[in-house]
């Protein structure tokens, strides 16, 4: 494993490509050219009530024939930040109409991300998404003044002062005690451009237990990622969005979001 596999910032290297021969296959776009959404063709949807809600529901959506959303699975309960969210850096326009992610607030990152790769403890998993399997030198950097900050980085190769004061091993199991969170994964691309302080590290991944909130990722029963993680593909330039009820009712129209039942 290089001391430069990112699993944040290496899938941003074949997202655009995959892109661009998306939206040559893609039927037109309703929204027009401006939306953040203009490429995606799959999308996972999570709402909250609120800025400091720490529960929500996901829903996925894909595009038909005709380019409008039409609901793929069923809904699933979902767990964020234990103090709600914030607005993140991401693929939507910079927002001031709520709170700001920060480095250890406690909040997952609103807007709408890129999806990287997925990660896991096994040696694979079902899913077209790019996998890694972790082990116990893995570790993501959440230190913000670290050079290597946002960064899954083996810690055999960066060096045991590289890691140190980061409280995110990625093999949870071997280091905390059974911990089965990161047992299978996905890389959301907030704050790509690792802007120190911006928080790090945010992933979809399994719960500790139903309802438990998280420090800032989204948290949900391993079957539900499990058959998440199945139906994604790389291709279809699958986004993950996530805002509060009001802010997602207020910016339905501009961004072509999905209605929601």
């Amino acid at each position: 494993m290089s001391a430069d596999r990112i699993l944040r910032w290496r899938p941003l290297l074949w997202l655009p490509l995959l892109a661009l021969l998306a939206a040559c296959a893609a039927p037109a776009n309703r929204s027009g050219g401006g939306s953040p959404l203009r490429d995606a063709r799959q999308l996972v949807v999570v709402v909250t009530s609120g800025w400091d809600g720490s529960a929500g529901t996901l829903r996925a959506f894909e595009r038909d024939p005709r380019g409008a959303w039409r609901a793929a699975g069923v809904e699933t309960p979902v767990t964020v930040g234990r103090k709600g969210i914030a607005w993140g850096s991401g693929l939507h326009p910079p927002r001031s109409d709520g709170p700001v992610k920060r480095e250890g607030d406690g909040r997952a990152p609103a807007g709408i991300f890129a999806l990287g790769e997925a990660f896991g403890y096994a040696a694979s998993a079902e899913t077209a998404m790019p996998y890694v399997a972790m082990d116990e030198h893995d570790y993501c950097i959440d230190v913000a003044a670290s050079p290597r900050y946002n960064r899954i980085v083996d810690a055999r190769e960066v060096g045991a002062a590289a890691i140190e004061g980061t409280t995110e091993p990625m093999r949870r199991d071997l280091h905390l005690e059974g911990d089965p969170r990161y047992r299978l994964g996905l890389v959301i691309g907030h704050n790509t451009e690792r802007r120190a302080g911006g928080g790090s590290c945010i992933f979809a991944h399994v719960w500790l237990a139903p309802g438990v909130a998280t420090a800032g990722c989204t948290a949900m029963d391993e079957a539900a990622m499990r058959a998440l993680l199945a139906w994604l593909r790389p291709a279809a330039t699958p986004r993950f969005v996530l805002l509060p009820q009001p802010q997602y009712d207020a910016l339905q129209r501009d961004w072509d979001l999905p209605a929601l039942p």
